[in-house]
């Protein structure tokens, strides 16, 4: 009889235990640390224009030209954020991060009506702060956890994230009825939180361990350099469109093409919102039997798909269809809130494995400058699409996205980085 070639085996889906996936994101003083500064930040970041504006009768053009420096200082600090974290440092850098949020918005507070430069340097503090947490958060992690935990608590970390900011802007909302007075407390509430979350996460007192560079095979990791990452940092500047689209391009679409009820740009987000809450911990596990490079090449495939299904829906609408073509973009939503979560829970995962222990800081600094320069130009390069048709959008969209995911399927690791992290030592000495 001729020989039979056995299936391949497939990797199992690893379980995820609630206690486990506690300790791997920093335990519970840490989670607290995490929900009361999202909840800050959602408190202020939606209605930050809102308050130059209103409370502080600065033009709409110098409180956006104010926001933006503040993004541009907190891109051109990550540098600094990846050395420090090199240096061993983790929950301090974490702490560091809230903290000079908490100094941004006292000085918020503190700006008199009509005066920019005060309120342009509240910007830079909250940009800096805003730019520097997302590394902090995943360095610190990875000294905590390993391998595919690692990647379950940085989910975890990011649904939390999520659910927190979900409440503070629905609690800023609330609180735009009471006027000036409001915001000005909101603002007030949000550096109180701020600062309880700094004061949380330096508690925690985690740094991590310099690596045992003789046991290291790899002249890259020994000698402590960074991984090339190219394709990945170029692709992550397409990905991180996704996280734009139900907050900008959806609603300009909805409001301005289709004509619709602004209540669908509000059931859009909200949804986008839970979903994230709900699906961003099962769904990382689900991938992990997946390489993170394919997890990632999945997700551009997903995003693209997404945005050629807005490209279908928004080229059929008419006149007489535009309750259903919002409906579509409502549907078509879903599935481009399935390849964010996919490509959130395997990108940074991503960074983390390929990069040596030593290098690690530099590493996801590298990246969340990619996310912040991504995050920075899409709304400009959606704005400047969508005048001109959907296929201008939606078309130019799905193509980057599909080349990215290809630049990331067929890129070589060329630093043989370990896929495990130093573990995580308790004490002040560098935290």
């Amino acid at each position: 009889m001729p020989a039979t070639t056995p299936a391949p085996a497939r990797t199992p889906v690893p379980k995820v235990r609630p206690r486990a996936l506690l300790r791997a994101s920093g335990g519970p003083r840490y989670a607290v640390a995490l929900a009361v500064d999202a909840l800050g930040t959602g408190l202020l970041r939606p209605f930050l224009l809102l308050y130059g504006v209103t409370v502080l009768d600065l033009s709409a053009f110098d409180t956006g030209l104010a926001m933006t420096a503040g993004i541009v200082l907190g891109l051109l600090c990550m540098p600094a954020v990846g050395r420090w974290l090199d240096r061993g440092a983790r929950s301090t850098v974490v702490a560091a991060s809230m903290l000079i949020r908490a100094l941004g918005v006292a000085v918020l507070v503190a700006t008199p009506p009509g005066h920019a430069w005060p309120f342009t340097a509240a910007a830079l503090l909250l940009g800096i702060g805003n730019q520097a947490w997302p590394a902090a958060h995943a360095a610190l992690v990875a000294a905590l956890a390993h391998g595919r935990e690692r990647d379950a608590a940085l989910a975890a970390g990011r649904a939390l994230r999520n659910a927190g900011m979900g409440v503070g802007a629905l609690l800023a909302m609330a609180c735009l009825a009471g006027g000036t007075s409001a915001l000005q407390a909101l603002a007030a509430v949000t550096g109180t939180a701020y600062l309880a979350a700094a004061a949380l996460a330096r508690s925690v007192r985690v740094c991590a361990e310099r690596p045992n560079t003789a046991a290291l095979s790899s002249a890259a990791v020994r000698d402590g350099h960074p991984p090339r990452m190219r394709a990945v940092l170029a692709a992550n500047v397409v990905y991180v469109f996704c996280l734009n689209i139900p907050e900008i391009a959806l609603p300009l679409i909805l409001l301005t093409q289709l004509h619709a009820s602004p209540v669908w740009s509000a059931a859009i987000f909200v949804a986008n919102t839970v979903l994230v809450v709900v699906l961003q911990v099962p769904l990382t596990v689900l991938m992990s039997r997946y390489t993170r490079r394919t997890a990632m090449t999945i997700a551009g495939v997903v995003l693209a798909a997404s945005y050629a299904g807005f490209l279908a829906v928004t080229s059929l609408a008419d006149g007489d269809g535009r309750t259903w073509a919002a409906a579509g973009v409502a549907a078509v939503s879903v599935v481009c809130t399935l390849g964010e979560i996919v490509y959130t829970g395997s990108a940074t995962a991503l960074v983390t494995a390929l990069a040596p222990p030593g290098a690690l800081g530099r590493a996801l600094a590298r990246f969340e400058f990619s996310s912040g320069f991504g995050l920075a130009v899409s709304p400009a390069a959606i704005t400047a699409l969508a005048p001109h048709g959907p296929t201008a959008l939606w078309g130019t969209l799905a193509a980057a996205t599909l080349v990215s995911a290809s630049a990331v399927a067929t890129e070589a690791d060329y630093a043989a980085a370990p896929n495990e992290q130093p573990h995580a030592t308790p004490g002040p000495g560098g935290a």
